[in-house]
């Protein structure tokens, strides 16, 4: 008998484990994806394109909130969760309630859907959102690249828009953000390494873009998104693990599982965080992850002017979804006003506008900072006219991205960035070169 499946996703790992695990097997038929995390991306249609033969009208994607109802109207035998950066113990209400309604629930095992590649793959994943794997891929590429070794990087997926036209996406000039209509998030992501001179990949068959990405690159480096696991099979596989949050590295799906499979573990932000928290985090590793090497890491934040902050009152604005699905209730942006002696940080709750109130609604643990969240062009426009709106001198923002690109500000702004600092020793680069001595064969450039 054909088993009548649903995808409990987010625009990301639903659809590679539908296309890598479940497109081509006869025995499953995939009936209706749902959503969550990610606003508005629901009501869209897995499309046929992508989809296969079997599959003419394309899958519907429907509201997680659906759940229940389609798994008694469509009669579903199994259900499989395929997001992250979700509690254990969330993940587990949530399979409750399927097998209530008479379903199984299954979690498919990391290295089931994992491709493999011909060139090495450097994998940088974390244990929850935010741990600071960007600045981390950063590193790695730069230390690839001293060793004049053709690197590329490959981002988890980010299809929020027309799923047709986001099969391959390469990534290599500012045009491409632009001819790609990328949200915010999006650039988050592409625009530090593009102006790092680095060519990204991304999209929805990351089958078709490892082959694309193989064409240009002597290594490739995973560039994980949220807590998940990487689609490629990793030859290095570096963990990210954030002290501010201790003990999160046990208890995110599928964090814990990045952390037993880790190669590398990475204890970022040491220089912020407390003595304690990071022992906490190092005994998990020892426990959990034996055999890997342990680094300590800094995430330092770097402003061009600081002297622009000092006196000021100032409005916040943080990574989106380090705040969102990560949790934290502030970021980067925080650290650099009270380091660099701003007045008065602003509180933006009472100038949200539209969508942004909504956010501040569903993620009541956020502090006084605006999320940069992009999505949608109705939450950018949001995002602008809040900002507009909020009595102050600076808007200090922390994103990856220069955002006045995207947004027009009619208050002076500051950006604060933040890189990857070895603390100590082992170093990133002493890791990586015992661990894939074949790359690092050539002196590094001078």
């Amino acid at each position: 008998m054909v088993e009548k499946v649903l995808i409990m996703g987010a625009a990301g790992r639903d659809f590679h484990n539908f296309n890598v695990y479940f497109r081509n097997n006869p025995r499953y038929r995939v009936e209706a994806f749902t959503a969550a995390q990610i606003p508005d991306i629901e009501g869209r249609r897995y499309p046929s394109e992508l989809a296969g033969p079997g599959y003419p009208e394309g899958i519907p994607i429907y509201p997680e909130e659906a759940l229940a109802a389609l798994i008694r109207e469509h009669r579903i035998d199994l259900v499989a969760f395929s997001y992250s950066d979700v509690p254990h113990v969330d993940v587990m209400h949530k399979a409750s309630l399927v097998m209530a309604e008479g379903a199984d629930f299954i979690l498919i095992g990391a290295t089931y859907t994992m491709l493999r590649a011909s060139k090495p793959v450097i994998a940088v994943c974390a244990v929850r959102t935010g741990c600071g794997k960007s600045q981390t891929t950063r590193k790695v590429c730069e230390i690839l690249r001293s060793y004049k070794v053709r690197v590329v990087a490959v981002r988890h997926p980010m299809p929020y828009g027309d799923l047709r036209s986001q099969v391959v996406q390469r990534f290599a000039r500012y045009e491409d953000f632009q001819r790609c209509q990328c949200t915010i998030e999006e650039r988050e992501e592409y625009e530090p390494l593009v102006e790092q001179g680095i060519t990204v990949y991304g999209g929805v068959d990351y089958e078709k873009i490892l082959r694309e990405a193989e064409k240009e690159a002597d290594v490739i480096v995973w560039d994980g998104g949220n807590n998940d696991t990487p689609f490629y099979y990793p030859d290095v596989h570096i963990v990210l693990l954030d002290p501010h949050r201790p003990g999160h590295e046990r208890l995110y799906y599928p964090g814990e599982t990045n952390l037993r499979m880790a190669h590398i573990a990475v204890i970022n932000k040491v220089d912020t965080a407390s003595p304690q928290g990071i022992e906490v985090v190092r005994e998990n590793i020892r426990d959990f992850a034996p055999k890997a090497d342990i680094l300590m890491a800094e995430s330092p934040v770097i402003v061009s002017d600081p002297e622009r902050i000092r006196g000021k009152r100032v409005a916040v604005v943080e990574d989106g979804p380090t705040l969102t699905h990560g949790e934290m209730p502030t970021g980067a942006g925080m650290i650099a006003a009270k380091k660099f002696g701003a007045a008065a940080v602003v509180d933006p709750k009472p100038y949200a506008r539209g969508s942004l109130r909504e956010t501040y609604s569903r993620y009541p643990h956020i502090g006084p900072v605006v999320p940069a969240m992009g999505y949608s062009p109705r939450q950018i426009a949001d995002l602008e006219a809040t900002l507009n709106a909020v009595p102050c001198d600076v808007v200090l923002f922390a994103t990856p991205i220069q955002l006045t690109r995207i947004v027009s500000l009619k208050h002076p702004t500051v950006r604060v960035r933040y890189e990857y600092r070895d603390h100590g020793e082992p170093t990133l680069e002493e890791a990586l070169k015992r661990r894939l001595p074949r790359v690092f064969s050539q002196e590094p450039a001078k």
